[in-house]
């Protein structure tokens, strides 16, 4: 699955366990429809390992931690159960770990959908996947939305109290697993003859996840380095008019052609092949994604060929788009000079994104960008540059679902 997408579940009861090189705390939160646990009794996790409907089960260290959702035994006035995910070992973050949720039959253990965050940084907790209730069936979506302030900043946003004791006790010898400081220690609802508006304290110490090389358009045209993403709003509100990806590039020895071919492939949930949009087949998806065609000029920035994206109009089982461009004629990426992407309003033509491909591989293609439709809704560009060996677009489909 790709960030926002959804499924529907095909079992009554579910399981999410979510694996990474390093071991992971996994929780579930039961939700109203207000985004707010009841009480301390929606939160489940290695303190309070059971709730209606939900229980947690510790992988020991051998294996993942996973949450069980019984969605028949689900209150009816839970809306959603979020599974949520952090380091054990305190303080550290995701930066380098990988983690990957899997969704499973919890009868017979069969794999409903799998999901890997992309591009995770400086966060110490995720909200990875959430089972929810639409009209009167279930569903599960792919999140991935990270937290700076671990399992406890979480816990706070879904209108949790954490409490933490000022000195930590020593443990019995036979104490049952406890949580170090910053991690809830006791989940209870919202504290009783609390003024109207305070703030939370913990709340009030919320702080987003910073350097994870997300950054928006606020201030204008923004020059992408490799692996860096850039979130498709503009004050506040998403670009969901028409956007145009040129590409372009020079040969790199004079008086020697060389025949590149840009192209964007459509993925879906499940990093399905959808579509491709190359000089072949120009337009997909009800017209939503057109190519220009092989060797337009475009303006300004002299792109070699375009494709205009309709964001607004994309159908919603395509959650992931990814630019590629290939030497169909052979020759590799060193011999090409000042292969860039760019990423424009369609309608004003105003250029918002820049990707400049340097350190090219003797290699035959290039994954240059993806699109990714967020949870929120939103769409996030980020820059690839990544080189695999293939002449067409068809050899790029694979590498492609890869990269999402």
């Amino acid at each position: 699955m790709t960030p926002g997408s959804n499924i529907p579940l095909t079992a009554a009861r579910v399981t999410v366990d979510v694996a990474a090189p390093v071991r992971l705390d996994v929780s579930g939160l039961l939700l109203t429809a207000d985004g707010k646990v009841r009480s301390d009794d929606d939160f489940i996790f290695y303190n309070q390992p059971a709730g209606p409907g939900v229980t947690y089960r510790s992988g020991g260290g051998a294996g993942p931690d996973a949450v069980t959702v019984d969605t028949a035994a689900v209150p009816p006035a839970i809306e959603r159960i979020v599974v949520t995910a952090s380091p054990d070992a305190p303080g550290q973050t995701f930066q380098g770990v990988e983690p990957t949720a899997t969704l499973r039959n919890a009868d017979d253990n069969s794999v409903l959908a799998t999901f890997t965050p992309p591009r995770l940084g400086t966060e110490t907790a995720l909200v990875v996947v959430e089972i929810y209730r639409r009209q009167g069936a279930w569903k599960a979506r792919a999140v991935g939305q990270g937290y700076a302030d671990g399992l406890a900043g979480i816990a706070t946003d879904f209108g949790v109290t954490v409490e933490e004791p000022a000195q930590p006790a020593p443990a019995p010898q036979a104490a049952p697993r406890r949580p170090p400081p910053g991690r809830p220690a006791r989940a209870r609802g919202p504290a009783a003859g609390r003024p109207a508006g305070a703030p939370d304290a913990a709340r009030a110490a919320r702080t987003p996840a910073a350097g994870t090389g997300k950054i928006n358009l606020d201030k204008g045209r923004v020059s992408l380095q490799k692996n860096q993403t850039v979130s498709l709003m503009k004050g506040g509100r998403p670009l969901l008019s028409q956007v145009r990806m040129g590409l372009g590039w020079e040969p790199a020895y004079r008086g020697k052609d060389i025949d590149l071919d840009a192209s964007v492939i459509a993925y879906g949930p499940q990093r399905n092949h959808i579509d491709s949009c190359y000089f072949g087949k120009l337009t997909i998806v009800n017209g939503a994604i057109r190519h220009s065609g092989d060797n337009l000029t475009g303006e300004g920035g002299g792109d070699d060929e375009a494709i205009t994206v309709d964001l607004g109009r994309l159908p919603q089982d395509v959650t992931g788009l990814v630019f590629t461009v290939n030497s169909f004629s052979g020759q590799k990426f060193t011999e090409v000079a000042k292969a860039y992407c760019r990423l424009l309003d369609a309608t004003t033509g105003e250029e918002l994104v820049r990707f400049d491909l340097t350190n090219a591989e003797p290699q035959t293609g290039v994954l240059m960008a993806k699109l990714i439709r967020q949870f929120s809704g939103e769409w996030e560009m980020t820059a690839l540059g990544d080189f695999v060996k293939a002449r067409t677009v068809r050899n790029m489909v694979k590498p492609g679902a890869q990269a999402l």
